[in-house]
């Protein structure tokens, strides 16, 4: 059973908010596992996997849901999510020191082949493209 809002979606949306969802539980699974068994391991790189847990699901929501408001969300959350992984990336080349143990944006999500770092740019694009549109309609 599909959401009103999803089944507007075209081809493009439903796969986005597909790959969002899935990267939502991964993300989620893997920070909850490491924050309960190693947190003191590597705090900052659990945390930082649990905060793109929250990012991916609230993505996902905002994706999904209608309105300006939603759509307002999702451009700030994606928005978000790419300056963390272009962060956090670059951070886990220059300084890896820091993190003790990888996080999903970690080497720009390598651990989820770069999925993480693909994903907000084409989310963008796909808001962006959505936002002409409606302004050409």
């Amino acid at each position: 059973m599909s959401t009103p809002a999803l089944s507007r979606m075209s081809g493009a949306g439903r796969v986005l908010v597909l790959v969002y969802g899935i990267l939502a539980m991964a993300a989620t699974g893997r920070s909850v596992f490491q924050i309960l068994t190693k947190f003191d391991e590597a705090p900052l790189a659990y945390t930082l996997s649990a905060v793109s847990a929250v990012v991916y699901i609230l993505a996902t929501v905002a994706l999904i849901m209608p309105g300006q408001t939603w759509r307002t969300v999702a451009w700030i959350t994606i928005g978000f999510e790419l300056v963390g992984v272009l962060i956090v990336g670059t951070l886990s080349l220059t300084h890896p020191q820091l993190f003790g143990h990888p996080s999903v944006w970690s080497y720009y999500g390598i651990g989820y082949l770069f999925i993480p770092l693909v994903l907000p740019i084409l989310g963008l694009t796909w808001l962006y493209r959505r936002r002409t549109a409606a302004v050409v309609a």
